[in-house]
């Protein structure tokens, strides 16, 4: 568990909805503040992934962040009987919303990576909400299939293997076989030296990376997480029109996304769009990262929008 968690358990609280079951976080406004931020991580994550980005969005109102189904330990949709589709998450996202937030009350809706995919869709489906969102924030966010600077050759194996791969039988055997500790404490090993998140840090952080690593893999359900992968290589959500404008954080050296072709697909979604320049090292926030390591990556344009007032 990250430290930034171990030390605010409380603000990490549980959360019942639709036969699903997960955590959420929620810490309170700082005193003087009406902000209400509402933060959708992406794949690969939980609660001690994303806090230490809710703990620097804090300081400019309250923050909430649910997990999402099939991540963070959170029940997956499998188990109600539905699958991971971007409108089943979107329409869980906008069951939240309502239950979460009174009927008039307007949020802050910052999102990163897929988490942005399914706001996109949400907003699409419940233009209603979308008229309560004060502002809205992409960090590394993708919308269409053509953002991702895979290579076709790549594109095609990569999406063969994972469709195979996510069928009930293949998960559970590749889940059993092989996402287990000591193979995924390899893995990592042997990758260390190239890995975004391993590179260029102490062996001890490594380690300590590793291991939290090691816990994402454990609590994340591993169909959810082949569906989803397999989502985002089929996805264009450039068909519905979004009245809001988008302010999207790109990063230069991103190894995922290319930044022109998210502009351009996100221009004909949103009503307008506004490119913002990060100095993130790689695609998210490290998964370790406290409000202090998140800080100097949170560009000044991002933190002057969240401190207008509201």
């Amino acid at each position: 568990m990250a430290k930034s968690a171990k030390k605010s358990a409380v603000d990490v609280l549980p959360l019942y909805m639709n036969g699903l079951s997960g955590r959420m976080i929620r810490l309170a406004s700082p005193r003087g503040k009406r902000r209400e931020v509402l933060l959708i991580a992406g794949q690969h994550t939980g609660v001690e992934r994303i806090y230490g980005l809710a703990e620097y969005l804090n300081r400019y109102g309250g923050v909430t962040s649910p997990d999402l189904p099939g991540f963070g330990g959170m029940t997956p949709f499998y188990k109600i009987g539905e699958k991971p589709t971007i409108d089943n998450m979107a329409d869980y996202l906008a069951t939240f919303i309502k239950l979460r937030y009174k009927k008039s009350q307007h949020f802050t809706l910052i999102a990163v990576s897929y988490g942005f995919a399914v706001v996109t869709r949400m907003l699409q489906k419940y233009p209603e909400v979308a008229k309560r969102v004060d502002l809205l924030i992409s960090i590394s966010g993708v919308t269409h299939k053509k953002d991702f600077k895979w290579k076709k050759h790549n594109f095609v194996i990569i999406f063969g293997v994972t469709r195979l791969v996510s069928l009930r039988l293949p998960a559970f055997l590749v889940k059993t076989l092989f996402l287990r500790a000591p193979v995924i404490r390899l893995l990592y090993r042997l990758a260390e030296n190239r890995h975004s998140k391993l590179k260029d840090t102490s062996k001890n952080k490594r380690k300590e990376r590793i291991e939290f690593e090691v816990g994402l893999w454990k609590s994340n359900d591993f169909r959810t997480w082949l569906y989803t992968c397999i989502s985002m290589s089929t996805i264009d959500l450039s068909g519905g029109h979004v009245d809001l404008p988008v302010h999207h954080v790109s990063v230069d050296n991103d190894h995922y996304f290319s930044q022109v072709a998210v502009e351009e697909h996100m221009r004909k979604i949103y009503r307008d769009f506004h490119l913002i320049k990060s100095k993130l090292p790689a695609h998210a926030p490290t998964v370790l990262a406290t409000a202090k390591d998140v800080a100097p990556f949170i560009p000044p344009k991002v933190r002057a929008l969240l401190r207008r007032t509201v």
